[in-house]
């Protein structure tokens, strides 16, 4: 038997595999799981990822420079570059605006970046992490993204940057803050880890700002496992990104390549010898934050589905904003940023005063009733144990943001769940309340 028969021969093997141990078991409601958030994956998944092991190529190769360039054009930007998390995402996006090859553009320790304190923390650590001070400015709701009528007034003289989540795959106001943005000269980072696949005027976010960042963790629209993927439209911006991903090496040969610019021995740089190995020379302060190939097929799979991922989460959004309806006076509903279609990540839910009951009665029945939920993330990160005695400033007050570490949290609308688990959801909520619509 020939190596690509039997090759072909394991990969139906795997496809049969999947079919038999993939299949959605019935749904019980009261003793089947709803989780707040999963993954879905199947066979083309797991086809994908033993055809990468048995290339043997255990770094980023054909898969991962599909999926890079094929992501890339559902985002409509020009540089896509894959790494192993959303939060590494992050931390590269910032890190790279702190770059001396940008001049005097380039973001220095002390500066100030216009974040919220409502989301998750590695949106904001990156700016500690590179010695600068995030400035958190208040939210709103129901949109639960950042009150843009106070962000000119937390700007100072040491301001550089704005760095924002789209919560739970809400857009922020994208035409006001890039306004904003451009008024004052700052530097756009849009975090859309929870967010791939929603639009503001019917472009993709990520598309507005310098950089954009997504993950690819279980919980998000597809999945690689753990993973993420940094982007930007600036050529300049790209190589920066990609030297700080692959060790801050000046050469950018792809792994496995060698001296595609013909000149590896023939140039000076900086105080090294002339003619020293360009593969070797190094330019930026980098880590190593590549995926595997085998990730990257996992994803490259995934991508194949996510117009229908990003369908299902629209329905399911529709579906629980019309079945909640009626609990309206004791439950905040979630509504979408003004001309943005979101690709929800989760249903955000904040009790009303009116509720007369505490979050954390409703999450434990909920909970007794195998329902899964979470909180906003860090709610109010500035009052999170890590954050004492870091260096930030708050812009007014955080009402709002107080609100929602108090009294919010959401539950699930990704694809795996069915109908009747909505409706499930829906009924066990209206019984906490004791209501029956």
């Amino acid at each position: 038997m020939t190596n690509t028969l039997l090759r072909n021969e394991i990969l139906d093997l795997v496809e049969r595999h999947a079919q038999e141990t993939c299949a959605t078991a019935a749904f019980q409601p009261g003793s089947t799981a709803i989780p707040a958030a999963g993954k879905v994956i199947g066979a083309g998944e797991l086809r994908n990822m033993v055809d990468a092991v048995l290339d043997g190529w255990l770094t980023s190769g054909r898969f991962n420079a599909e999926f890079e360039q094929r992501l890339g054009q559902f985002l409509n930007v020009e540089h896509l570059l894959t790494t192993n998390s959303g939060s590494s995402a992050n931390l590269l996006a910032f890190s790279a605006l702190t770059s001396p090859s940008l001049g005097e553009r380039a973001i220095k320790a002390g500066d100030e970046v216009i974040t919220v304190a409502a989301g998750f923390p590695t949106t904001i650590n990156p700016i500690l992490q590179n010695g600068c001070v995030p400035v958190f400015v208040d939210i709103t709701l129901p949109t639960y993204n950042i009150d843009t009528a106070q962000i000119e007034a937390a700007i100072s003289s040491r301001t550089r940057a704005i760095m924002l989540a789209h919560t739970l795959g809400n857009p922020f106001d994208l035409a006001e803050v890039s306004r904003i943005a451009r008024k004052h000269g700052l530097w756009l980072i849009e975090d859309c880890c929870d967010a791939l696949g929603s639009t503001y005027n019917g472009r993709p976010v990520g598309s507005f700002g310098d950089i954009g960042t997504l993950s690819f963790y279980p919980a998000h629209h597809i999945t690689m496992g753990e993973g993420g993927a940094v982007f930007t439209r600036n050529p300049q911006l790209k190589c920066i990104l990609e030297s700080l991903r692959d060790w801050g090496r000046d050469c950018y040969c792809a792994t496995g390549c060698d001296n595609t610019c013909g000149k590896r021995f023939a140039q000076q740089h900086g105080d090294l010898p002339f003619g020293y190995d360009h593969k070797y020379t190094y330019s930026q302060l980098g880590y190593n934050l590549k995926i595997t190939d085998i990730q990257a097929a996992c994803a490259l799979a995934q991508l194949d589905r996510l117009p229908d991922f990003i369908d299902a989460r629209k329905r399911n959004f529709a579906y629980l904003t019309q079945r909640l309806a009626p609990l309206a006076e004791l439950l905040v509903l979630p509504r979408a940023t003004p001309s943005s279609d979101p690709s929800w990540f989760g249903f955000p839910l904040t009790l009303d005063p009116a509720a007369g009951c505490d979050r954390v009665d409703l999450l434990r029945y909920l909970d007794e009733q195998h329902i899964g939920t979470r909180l906003l993330f860090a709610g109010n990160v500035t009052r999170q144990p890590y954050m004492a005695g870091r260096n930030f400033r708050v812009a007014g007050s955080l009402d709002n943001t107080d609100r929602v570490m108090n009294d919010t949290f959401w539950i699930g609308l990704w694809p795996g769940l069915s109908e009747e688990m909505l409706e499930c959801t829906a009924q066990r909520i209206e019984q906490f309340f004791g209501a029956d619509f």
